[in-house]
């Protein structure tokens, strides 16, 4: 009868009803793989599939997020140092430096040692400078240096190149550098091909210049050379197109030849930018060696640092399959409080539920057990009187009997209302929200509604009624808490209705509150007979009754105490209660006294 007025009770309430009643084992624990989507429990519920277990391979999906992070920065910061604008600039201009200073101590050589008299003295008296010993020399040191040098009369023509040699009846050959041979080992010219994908895909040097090459023989082309035959020096920059599609570059410094401040031609001094480009490269492949040791470092630490998170949470996702699959309390999560960190803070939190999971599953079967005790004594009274009945004949007997029947009958349908409202108490307590509540303002209410129905229930002869009596404390003192109020508006209906049906005739209740630190507490004083020596924990626990002597049996189902207790540990809250004794130990009365944190 037990299992069909909760299974009503469920269908009836909706989502309440596993707060309600006992859950059947099939529910709570389906057996390891035999649950199917969509199967039902012989209770008519739907079971839910057991989740499979994912296999995400070698690495996890948190590993990679990790890995992509670090990497991802990593790399960010690998194009920036490879770029190395600024760094490529500064050997451009020392390089540009260089050969300026070389220019000038070449264009001074000429200025003294290839010159030769003039027959005009008079408009040249610095003299004339001799194009064949300035050749001569161009060439002499053109095969000491990879520098080349080039030599402009005052009208830009071309008049010696250290590259271009002078042969018998005219002929002249032009020197070319040739690139070197490639090298025969396959890793090495495959680490060469990559780092000049790598350089290709950088920033270009499109915004240089084209190197005139095919326009040699007339300095008109060079703009470096124009300032130079007006006096002043001046350097350039240009682009050439190089080996595997790269842009080389050919840096070039034109200084004026000058005797006695007479400009008699122009040194163009050129030089490619293969030196620059290796140290460049030089740089960069030092820095793509320390970034393979970090990235190696990076790899490894984010490795360790995936598997110290991923390793717990494994663990504690196949912990918690194994307590909401399992048979039994076998399964116990993995304790990482010694890691001292959110996974440590996780676990513990992960166990304190479960540890609650099965508190509150141990108090669903002794809820149960003592629903079926309590509802058993109505019934099994009900059934003799309904036996006796058919035996008796006498109107007074019978009467009695039916009697009997009705109490039981009202006893149980008390007794099923209270569980009820106790079975429902922790899903309503969950979904309510918590507001400030105003005490003050509640038990001045309280106390307003008892006296306004005090008169109404007194008549002539009548025994003198008990009074209730609130002593609240001055006005700025706060007695605001957070909370539901319709909730400890029922603690203390109930507090005062216990006290109330203590007290003797003409007694008083008495409510208390006061601050005490970070809380608020309440204390409900009569002067009845005490609670029983042992019992002040005991009046608590659901369906314990300790009636007044000449009481109608069965008007208390025992769970006022006990639901009290429920809304104020709901509410971060305390409840207790002891006697209140004389100086001679005699005892006057009991005292309930409620703390509930401030707001």
């Amino acid at each position: 009868m037990l299992k069909d007025m909760l299974a009503w009770r469920g269908a009836a309430g909706g989502g309440d009803a596993s707060a309600e009643g006992p859950i059947p084992a099939q529910a709570r624990s389906p057996g390891r793989g035999t649950a199917k989507a969509g199967a039902a429990d012989p209770e008519g519920r739907t079971v839910a599939p057991r989740r499979r277990r994912r296999s995400y391979g070698v690495i996890s999906p948190l590993t990679r997020h990790i890995l992509t992070v670090n990497l991802l920065a990593l790399a960010l910061l690998l194009s920036g140092l490879l770029y190395l604008e600024r760094y490529q600039d500064w050997l451009v201009q020392r390089q540009l430096d260089i050969l300026t200073t070389e220019a000038r101590i070449f264009a001074g050589a000429l200025g003294e040692g290839a010159m030769e008299p003039s027959a005009d003295e008079f408009n040249e008296p610095a003299g004339t400078l001799s194009w064949t010993l300035a050749a001569q020399m161009v060439r002499r040191l053109g095969d000491t240096t990879d520098t080349r040098f080039r030599l402009f009369d005052p009208k830009g023509v071309l008049q010696a190149d250290s590259r271009v040699l002078s042969l018998a009846k005219g002929t002249r050959v032009q020197i070319e550098e040739l690139a070197p041979l490639p090298d025969g080992n396959q890793l090495t010219q495959f680490g060469i091909d990559l780092y000049n994908a790598i350089v290709r895909a950088l920033p270009t040097r499109d915004h240089l210049p084209v190197y005139p090459e095919n326009r040699m023989g007339d300095g008109t082309h060079f703009p470096d050379v124009q300032k130079a035959l007006n006096g002043e020096p001046a350097t350039h920059v240009w682009r050439v197109a190089g080996d595997a599609g790269r842009q080389d570059m050919v840096l070039t410094v034109a200084v004026p030849i000058q005797r006695y401040k007479q400009v008699l031609g122009a040194v163009l001094i050129s030089r490619g930018g293969s030196e620059i480009d290796t140290e460049v490269r030089e740089f960069r492949v030092n820095i793509l060696k320390v970034f393979g040791g970090v990235i190696v470092l990076t790899v490894l630490m984010s490795i360790y640092l995936a598997s110290t998170i991923v390793r717990p949470i494994r663990r504690l996702a196949a912990a918690a399959d194994e307590v909401r699959y399992g048979h039994g309390r076998q399964a116990v999560l993995p304790d990482f409080s010694g890691r001292h960190d959110e996974i440590g803070d996780l676990s513990q939190s992960l166990r304190a539920m479960t540890s609650a999971l099965w508190d509150r599953m141990d108090a669903i079967e002794r809820f149960a057990a003592d629903v079926a005790h309590e509802i058993k004594n109505p019934l099994t009274s009900m059934r003799s009187a309904v036996e006796t009945v058919q035996l008796v004949k006498d109107e007074t007997r019978l009467r009695k009997l039916l009697a009997i029947i009705a109490d039981d009958v009202g006893r149980l349908d008390r007794l099923i209302s209270d569980i009820s409202n106790a079975s429902r108490l922790d899903a309503e307590l969950s979904r309510a929200e918590a507001n400030s509540v105003d005490l003050r303002r509640m038990l001045t209410m309280l106390h307003d509604i008892h006296d306004a129905t005090l008169g109404q229930d007194v008549e002539d002869g009548a025994p003198a009624p008990v009074k209730v009596e609130v002593q609240l404390p001055p006005a700025n003192r706060n007695l605001v808490v957070p909370g539901i109020e319709g909730r400890l508006t029922q603690v203390f209906q109930n507090l005062i209705s216990n006290a109330l049906s203590f007290s003797p005739p003409g007694g008083k209740v008495v409510l208390a509150a006061k601050v005490a630190g970070d809380r608020v507490e309440i204390t409900c004083t009569d002067d009845g007979p005490g609670i029983p020596a042992g019992k002040t924990e005991a009046i608590f626990d659901r369906f314990y009754t300790e009636r007044p002597a000449g009481e109608k049996f069965g008007t208390h189902s025992g769970l006022g105490l006990s639901i009290s207790k429920q809304i104020v540990d709901a509410h971060n809250g305390k409840i207790f209660a002891v006697n209140r004794t004389d100086a001679n130990g005699k005892v006057l009365g009991a005292v309930f006294t409620v703390q509930l944190p401030r707001a």
